[in-house]
């Protein structure tokens, strides 16, 4: 007898949705945290030294670049891997 499988959305498995959910929150959560943290550290050293601004403005810009482009490379490789049907 062949064990049955309790499916949720169009055939997906309950474990599999669990599974795109936390990845899903791990990639927004993330990103959005360094975000936050690269936002304060940088008004922070603006505000002890506003005359560092040029120097302190293009870091902070590369930072949020690459904070983005990490969060978007990981939702790419999230819907590569769980977009495939069973």
């Amino acid at each position: 007898m062949k064990p049955t499988t309790y499916y949720l959305i169009h055939g997906i498995s309950e474990m599999r949705n669990l599974v795109i959910v936390f990845v899903m929150i791990l990639t927004i959560v993330g990103p959005s945290i360094v975000i936050a943290v690269l936002g304060f550290a940088s008004i922070r050293a603006l505000g002890r030294n506003p005359s560092a601004t040029p120097k302190v403005l293009p870091a902070m810009i590369i930072a949020l670049v690459f904070a983005e482009a990490v969060a978007i490379i990981a939702l790419l490789v999230l819907f590569h891997i769980f977009g495939t049907t069973e």
